[in-house]
């Protein structure tokens, strides 16, 4: 990498704790084709950062053929334009760009970090444009990346952590298309020819189905030229359509699953909030008092500083286009199971009747807006954040009163969405591993 270039990202951090104290200027609009863009202009380095997401998530899988979604998008990186994934990245590395992105149930994505000197974010561009408009597809690089997979899937299903996981989002979410990226199988995964791939890419790589984010040293003419460049090559596929809401659990459910390993693995969960949800504040709030603030969580204080029954514990909400996974986890021995479960499920039971105190409302507050400055230092955290604001809808002025929303949180309303939003007598509960009886190893 340049030395100049190496100077520049390290200086990166210094300026943005500055910024981020400042207001951030959200400009929004659309490109001639209906992609949506959100741009924050900034010239105090020689940086831009751009990401183009896709509703194109395991979401949109296929279940006899889960994990198209993930391939399609990997394998678009790994040839372009007649480029090989070497030609690729050998292109990059030249100008000192960065090729990124992101993937889950809800969004597919392609991000860049390049110098903005004409020379070094032309060819940048030009690599990152021909990756979303001319993906070859090499039918080779599928193969492989095909047996890369299954391997992993095997692998995967012998370490406790991700079989209960896959457990946890399969039967919270059922025949939801948020389970689907967990019904990945070795026969799901060889099953995908490279026309499934061609077909996936033609439908949900649209223009109209687009979301463009863009920081850094170009002015508002030149990210229009850049928008109009990234998405006028896009595929003329309409906008994807929404997902169907997620609905309550009206009855408990306990999976056990053996497992010969030393350590339990145990999540509970429930269906949470989406993005834009008006109950987001008081349950973020409320769960970093519950299990997210660490060792300053009740949890934390109940299940392994007064009782030593796990290193750590958690709880915590995943936003999505509709509702993610509310989930609480722990690890402990496996004699402890028990024991275990008990104190999590009536320190969650306490916690949504009870509510919380005036003083651990207060701290919290404290903790999280002091860190909110630590999520907008830099361009990369400012790019994440433009990109999940443009795809979910969010406010523009969404950063700018984070912590406003946060402090405006009372401990009635912690309550009441606590109690409204987490039915603890229908939840979720996985065990992989612990001392049960054969007879109730699946239930």
């Amino acid at each position: 990498m340049n030395p100049m270039y190496r100077i520049i990202l390290v200086v990166a951090g210094l300026l943005f704790t500055l910024q981020a104290q400042a207001r951030i200027d959200i400009q929004h609009w659309q490109t001639s084709t209906g992609a949506d863009v959100y741009f924050v202009e900034n010239h105090d380095l020689p940086i831009i950062d751009i990401s183009t997401n896709f509703a194109a998530g395991s979401a949109r899988d296929i279940s006899t053929k889960a994990s198209l979604a993930a391939l399609t998008r990997h394998v678009m990186t790994l040839g372009a334009g007649g480029m090989s994934d070497e030609g690729i990245s050998q292109k990059l590395a030249d100008v000192g760009a960065i090729l990124g992105g992101e993937f889950d149930a809800d969004r597919a994505g392609f991000s860049l970090r390049t110098l903005s000197s004409e020379q070094e974010r032309q060819q940048a561009l030009d690599i990152y444009t021909k990756i979303m408009h001319q993906p070859d597809f090499p039918a080779p690089i599928i193969e492989r990346e095909k047996a890369r997979v299954i391997a992993g899937l095997k692998e995967a299903m012998t370490r406790p952590a991700a079989i209960a996981s896959k457990a946890f989002m399969t039967n919270l979410y059922g025949e939801h298309p948020y389970a689907l990226e967990e019904r990945s199988e070795p026969q799901t995964v060889a099953g995908i020819q490279r026309e499934d791939l061609q077909q996936f890419y033609s439908t949900y790589y649209g223009a109209k189905n687009a979301t463009i984010a863009m920081i850094g040293d170009m002015s508002r003419t030149q990210a229009e030229q850049i928008a109009e460049r990234i998405a006028s090559g896009l595929p003329t596929a309409e906008e994807a359509p929404a997902l169907p809401q997620v609905q309550d659990r009206e009855q408990p459910q306990t999976v056990r699953i053996p497992h010969p390993a030393t350590q339990s693995h145990i999540l509970l969960g429930y269906p949470g909030v989406y993005r834009g949800d008006p109950d987001y504040f008081p349950l973020y709030v409320g769960n970093y008092i519950l299990g997210g603030g660490g060792f300053v969580s009740r949890l934390t204080e109940e299940v392994r500083e007064n009782r030593g029954l796990a290193y750590s514990v958690y709880s915590y909400f995943m936003p999505m286009a509709q509702r993610g996974p509310f989930q609480l986890g722990l690890q402990t021995k496996r004699e402890q199971t028990d024991e275990a479960l008990k104190v999590v499920r009536e320190t969650l039971e306490k916690f949504v009747n009870e509510g919380v105190t005036t003083e651990e409302l207060k701290a919290a507050k404290q903790n999280i807006i002091g860190g909110f400055p630590l999520r907008t230092d830099s361009n990369a955290k400012i790019l994440d954040y433009l990109a999940v604001i443009g795809f979910y809808k969010l406010p523009l002025d969404y950063l700018d009163n984070f912590n406003k929303q946060v402090e405006s949180v009372t401990a009635a309303q912690i309550k009441d969405a606590f109690t409204r939003r987490l039915k603890t007598d229908s939840m979720l509960t996985v065990i992989v591993g612990g001392e049960a009886p054969a007879a109730t190893a699946a239930q």
